[in-house]
């Protein structure tokens, strides 16, 4: 063993209730660390889970239309403006601008929709719905509707629709029943219920009817055209930037999950911003435990130390022992803290469980966060130990023999 290493050690061994103390201390905090990082990440995982469980990551339409002033360059026009109704019209070469984002990087689905008002009809029961026209297939890798089928069976083929749990309860309607389907154009026509799901949004549930896209097209009057493109990605967090690209290249309207969830964004990082402040003060308290314990232990040791350099020892060697002692304490408190925090992580999550068993506060471990963890705690222990070790290698070897 190295020398460094071996005085180090010892010196260690010899203030045992010291180091079991400060051992424990960074232990803690390593735990706080590790149940704090992993309980806000499940958080925030399974809130944005929820509100993407019934949207696409992004979604690409047509531009509003703007109002066009048809006046004589010489005719002075009113300065109010009245924005004209937007209609409801077909997204321009859709198969094209399809394509364009489907090579995007970090596009990984895309998928055609025609959505439209109407209503959908079962004796004298009549409600507001929004009519989604889709491909099954495709629109599937968007919004998986058919693992959250509850009744009856996922498939749309001609005179077939879908329906949430809350408008199959309003209208008093379930599977293999038949739904009057239309909109204020148009008479309707009658679709067999084939399946009911459950997106996990009262609203959701209780407004759309899923139908095929060529159904839907005829209805809201748009033959061969879709109102929308909606898009998966890769990485979710990315979406408002893809969403910027896509709208350059297509020159349509794009937007993305997190412009159109303001107030989600603001709440995680809020979440986020909470969580980083505990973080720093549990460090700083880790490293101020550190610190005034090699204090300490330089004060014990500096009889020791003096003669160590009065035998020739170089004060980088002097130095270097404080800082192993550091960094030891920083890896062992990670090791026992990371295994602690894991245990309270997953212990928390089992205290509270939702009816179909899953954790009602979900947690997240992974070998990154364990790693990031035991990263900081080994560098902190590094970090404090520097103050320590500098007093240790300004000891002047005959002050402190002397002095006893």
């Amino acid at each position: 063993m190295p020398f460094e290493w071996m005085v180090a050690v010892r010196f260690l061994r010899e203030g045992r209730f010291q180091t079991v103390l400060i051992l424990a201390g960074v232990a803690v905090g390593v735990a706080v660390l590790v149940f704090l990082s992993a309980l806000i990440t499940g958080l925030q995982a399974t809130l944005v889970k929820q509100t993407l469980g019934s949207q696409p990551h992004v979604i690409v339409r047509r531009p509003d239309e703007v109002p066009v002033t048809l006046a004589p360059a010489d005719v002075v026009v009113a300065a109010r403006v009245q924005r004209p109704p937007q209609r409801l019209i077909a997204l321009e070469n859709w198969p094209g601008v399809r394509r364009t984002l489907e090579a995007m990087e970090g596009v990984e689905a895309v998928a055609p929709v025609a959505s439209g008002s109407g209503f959908a009809l079962n004796g004298g029961a009549n409600r507001g719905v929004v009519l989604r026209g889709i491909d099954l297939e495709s629109s599937n890798r968007i919004i998986a509707v058919c693992s959250r089928v509850v009744l009856g069976g996922c498939r749309l083929g001609g005179g077939e629709v879908l329906i949430g749990t809350e408008l199959a309860r309003q209208l008093g309607v379930t599977v293999g029943d038949t739904l009057r389907v239309g909109t204020a154009t148009t008479q309707g026509q009658r679709f067999a219920i084939v399946g009911v799901f459950d997106l996990g949004s009262n609203e959701v549930n209780a407004r759309w009817v899923l139908l095929p896209l060529k159904s839907a097209q005829t209805l809201l009057g748009l033959p061969g055209g879709v109102t929308a493109l909606e898009t998966r990605v890769t990485d979710v967090f990315q979406a408002e930037r893809i969403a910027r690209d896509a709208a350059l290249a297509t020159g349509q309207k794009a937007e993305s999950w997190m412009e159109l969830n303001q107030q989600l964004l603001v709440a995680l990082r809020s979440q986020s911003s909470s969580s980083y402040m505990i973080q720093l003060f549990v460090l700083v308290a880790v490293a101020l435990g550190i610190a005034s314990v090699l204090v300490v232990s330089v004060v014990q040791k500096s009889r020791e130390i003096g003669i160590l350099k009065a035998m020739g020892t170089p004060t980088g060697r002097i130095t270097r022992i404080f800082l192993i002692q550091g960094a030891l304490v920083g890896a062992v408190g990670a090791v026992f803290g990371g295994a602690l925090g894991t245990g309270l992580a997953m212990f928390f999550a089992t205290l509270a469980l939702n009816p179909d068993g899953s954790p009602r506060f979900p947690v997240a471990i992974t070998p990154t966060l364990l790693l990031s963890a035991g990263t900081v705690a080994l560098v902190t222990g590094l970090l404090a130990a520097v103050a320590p070790a500098r007093r240790a290698a300004r000891l002047d070897p005959a002050t402190v023999i002397r002095n006893g």
